[in-house]
Protein backbone atom coordinates (compact mmCIF):
# COMPACT_ATOMS: atom_id res chain seq x y z
CA UNK A 1 0.00 0.00 0.00
CA UNK A 2 2.94 1.52 0.83
CA UNK A 3 4.19 1.65 -2.41
CA UNK A 4 1.05 2.35 -4.35
CA UNK A 5 0.78 5.93 -2.38
CA UNK A 6 4.58 7.08 -3.00
CA UNK A 7 3.93 6.23 -6.58
CA UNK A 8 1.15 8.37 -7.17
CA UNK A 9 2.94 10.69 -5.28
CA UNK A 10 5.86 10.79 -7.65
CA UNK A 11 3.24 10.70 -10.73
CA UNK A 12 1.27 13.92 -9.56
CA UNK A 13 4.55 15.70 -8.92
CA UNK A 14 5.98 14.29 -12.51
CA UNK A 15 2.54 15.71 -13.96
CA UNK A 16 2.78 19.22 -11.70
CA UNK A 17 6.37 19.71 -13.12
CA UNK A 18 5.64 19.29 -16.72
CA UNK A 19 2.49 21.70 -16.12
CA UNK A 20 4.69 24.10 -15.11
CA UNK A 21 7.03 23.85 -17.93
CA UNK A 22 4.43 24.12 -20.30
CA UNK A 23 2.76 27.28 -19.03
CA UNK A 24 5.67 29.24 -20.70
CA UNK A 25 4.08 29.94 -23.68
CA UNK A 26 6.68 30.03 -26.95
CA UNK A 27 6.42 34.12 -27.24
CA UNK A 28 7.46 34.63 -23.68
CA UNK A 29 9.84 37.64 -23.46
CA UNK A 30 12.72 36.65 -22.07
CA UNK A 31 15.39 39.31 -22.55
CA UNK A 32 15.31 42.51 -23.70
CA UNK A 33 18.79 44.43 -24.98
CA UNK A 34 18.94 48.18 -26.76
CA UNK A 35 17.74 51.33 -26.11
CA UNK A 36 14.88 53.37 -28.63
CA UNK A 37 17.79 55.51 -30.06
CA UNK A 38 20.09 52.44 -30.96
CA UNK A 39 16.89 49.96 -31.21
CA UNK A 40 15.93 47.12 -29.56
CA UNK A 41 16.30 43.50 -29.20
CA UNK A 42 13.75 41.39 -27.91
CA UNK A 43 14.53 37.11 -27.19
CA UNK A 44 11.85 35.24 -27.13
CA UNK A 45 11.35 31.99 -24.88
CA UNK A 46 11.32 30.03 -27.71
CA UNK A 47 14.77 31.48 -29.31
CA UNK A 48 13.37 33.21 -31.95
CA UNK A 49 13.67 37.33 -31.61
CA UNK A 50 12.90 39.97 -33.56
CA UNK A 51 14.70 44.03 -33.77
CA UNK A 52 12.12 46.88 -34.05
CA UNK A 53 13.73 49.88 -35.99
CA UNK A 54 15.07 51.93 -34.45
CA UNK A 55 13.53 55.42 -32.49
CA UNK A 56 14.36 57.26 -35.90
CA UNK A 57 14.08 55.07 -38.52
CA UNK A 58 10.43 54.60 -37.00
CA UNK A 59 9.95 58.37 -36.94
CA UNK A 60 11.21 58.90 -40.09
CA UNK A 61 8.74 56.19 -41.55
CA UNK A 62 5.83 58.08 -39.83
CA UNK A 63 6.22 62.00 -41.52
CA UNK A 64 5.61 59.71 -44.67
CA UNK A 65 2.26 59.24 -43.56
CA UNK A 66 -0.48 61.77 -45.81
CA UNK A 67 -2.61 63.23 -43.39
CA UNK A 68 -1.51 64.56 -40.00
CA UNK A 69 -3.71 62.72 -38.09
CA UNK A 70 -1.81 59.39 -39.47
CA UNK A 71 1.85 60.91 -38.57
CA UNK A 72 0.55 62.08 -34.87
CA UNK A 73 -1.09 58.35 -34.30
CA UNK A 74 2.01 56.85 -35.64
CA UNK A 75 4.20 58.46 -33.48
CA UNK A 76 2.44 58.22 -30.71
CA UNK A 77 2.24 54.46 -30.81
CA UNK A 78 6.31 54.70 -31.25
CA UNK A 79 6.59 56.44 -28.02
CA UNK A 80 4.27 54.15 -26.48
CA UNK A 81 6.34 51.08 -27.81
CA UNK A 82 9.32 52.58 -26.82
CA UNK A 83 8.06 53.23 -23.52
CA UNK A 84 6.93 49.78 -22.71
CA UNK A 85 10.21 48.28 -24.30
CA UNK A 86 12.16 50.21 -21.64
CA UNK A 87 9.35 49.25 -18.87
CA UNK A 88 10.09 45.68 -19.75
CA UNK A 89 13.52 46.07 -19.66
CA UNK A 90 13.90 47.66 -16.62
CA UNK A 91 11.31 44.59 -15.12
CA UNK A 92 13.34 42.13 -16.53
CA UNK A 93 16.25 43.38 -14.93
CA UNK A 94 14.84 43.28 -11.53
CA UNK A 95 13.42 40.03 -12.08
CA UNK A 96 17.07 38.67 -12.11
CA UNK A 97 18.10 40.25 -9.45
CA UNK A 98 15.55 39.03 -7.15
Amino acid sequence: MAVIVAVIVALTGAVAAADAASDTEPDTIVRVEGDAANGFGIYYYDGSSIFPPTDSEAQAECGEYDTMRARVRCRTSVRVWYRDLAALQRSLAWAEQQ
